[in-house]
């Protein structure tokens, strides 16, 4: 059961979604720019008076003030989707490092070690193939088989056998 605090979290969590998505769009851009010529063209009628540039300055300072917490909200929760998602891949490859998971609490200097370790690998990589080589849909092929038996074998592996099913039962 949800509380309400959760609810409204949830709310406005979708909020600043929605508000960040539309407000990289291409129509919010052209209302923006639509809004700022309007201002421009009506500066002749207000007679480039305080009131006419305050009405650009008040109104550009509120918007900006707020979508900085709404863009940076819906970026933190990207950000975090992001990085469950390179610590699964990191996770579930035989051949990386799990201390790697943990990445983004090692200091600057600890860092820039590792990434001094896999500037060297891509150098290496340049140097071994090119890219068609070592990306080509054979490749992805042979790799989606070898997972797709991988995963077989692990689930064979787990279910009991029928001595443990009777024995387990007893």
């Amino acid at each position: 059961m949800k509380t309400k605090k959760q609810n409204n979290s949830n709310a406005f969590e979708k909020f600043a979604t929605n508000v960040s998505k539309a407000a990289g769009s291409t129509t919010a851009f052209i209302g923006a720019f639509l809004i700022v010529v309007a201002w421009a063209v009506s500066g002749p009628i207000f007679d480039y008076s305080e009131t006419w540039q305050l009405v650009i300055n008040t109104g550009t300072t509120i918007i900006t003030f707020l979508m900085v917490f709404l863009i940076q909200k819906a970026q933190n929760k990207d950000s975090l989707a992001i990085q469950l998602k390179l610590n699964e891949l990191v996770a579930s490859s035989e051949y990386s490092s799990n201390s790697l998971v943990d990445i983004e609490n090692l200091t600057e200097e600890e860092m820039v070690i590792i990434q001094k370790y896999y500037r060297r690998l891509g150098e290496l990589a340049k140097k071994d193939e090119s890219i068609r080589t070592s990306h080509s849909i054979a490749e992805a092929h042979d790799q989606h088989e070898r997972k797709d038996k991988n995963r077989s074998s692990k689930k064979n592996s787990k279910k009991p056998t029928s001595t443990a099913r009777n024995t387990a039962k007893k």
